[in-house]
């Protein structure tokens, strides 16, 4: 066990992993997969695989980064590339997480099959109950295991853990995939996931901790937490955001007044 976590719903995880006998992690190097990752790494030691979806959905700086992580807590990392966007996806129906759940997960699935792993798992927590999963479903039928979830962790517990083990992820933004940012009902182009990939960068090195960049089309509608909204309309970096996003692709620009909130093309949200 690793004693500088004396924490009972840690040690059930550990003891649940172990359970397991040999796992591989969907890893998409964020917040939650990467916590799992290095439970799954202590618990399990070599019998831990790593394995991300290299898709359209996913920006460069994600895919650095999990590999990052992955030779941090050495663990083998294996990524398949995935170019394709099934029609299911790519017209986006409000169910598209499902679909996207289903061909990454089926895709993982095959790969352990193959590497003779019975288990693949996932990041969930608990506070994924709180917000709308269509992902769930998929996740039950090609039944993937959620640890987290199963023991009863929550987000904050996720970085309040993964900051004594020396995660760099402890405080990293929470992150959903590039799809999200097209409406539903809008069709997924590659032109415009790279249209968002670019100006979320931008801002990200700008210094903005939370943000997405949704596309409407040629209509950015940028959110940021509400404590950062006033630094969208300072100059000289208010001039800078528009020409910069009109030479990546945009034409209009506009922000949301009440900020960031997850699940903003979400109707429950």
């Amino acid at each position: 066990m690793n004693t500088a976590i004396q924490n009972s719903k840690y040690d059930s995880l550990l003891n649940y992993l172990r359970g397991l006998d040999k796992v591989v992690v969907a890893f998409s190097g964020g917040v939650d997969s990467s916590f799992l990752l290095a439970a799954s790494k202590e618990a399990l030691n070599d019998r831990v695989i790593a394995i991300t979806i290299d898709s359209p959905a996913l920006p460069r700086y994600e895919l650095t980064d999990a590999e990052s992580i992955a030779n941090q807590l050495g663990v083998e990392l294996i990524v398949l590339k995935s170019d394709e966007i099934e029609d299911e996806i790519r017209l986006n129906p409000e169910n598209r997480c499902y679909f996207c759940k289903k061909v990454e997960y089926g895709t993982i699935k095959e790969e352990a099959e193959r590497r003779g792993i019975r288990y693949v798992l996932d990041g969930s927590n608990i506070d994924d109950l709180k917000d709308v999963r269509p992902g769930m479903k998929a996740r039950d039928e090609l039944n993937v295991l959620s640890p987290l979830l199963e023991n009863g962790i929550n987000k904050q517990e996720i970085r309040d853990f993964s900051k004594i083990l020396g995660l760099h992820t402890w405080n990293k933004p929470a992150y959903a995939c590039l799809f999200s940012r097209i409406p539903y009902g809008q069709e997924i182009k590659i032109e415009d996931l790279e249209k968002i990939e670019k100006a979320e960068k931008f801002f990200i090195d700008k210094g903005f901790y939370t943000i997405r960049v949704r596309c409407h089309t040629d209509l950015a509608r940028i959110e940021v937490s509400k404590e950062d909204r006033v630094k969208l309309l300072e100059e000289p970096l208010a001039t800078e955001i528009a020409i910069t996003l009109k030479a990546i692709g945009f034409k209009f620009i506009t922000i949301v007044l009440m900020g960031y909130k997850m699940g903003g093309f979400n109707k429950s949200a």
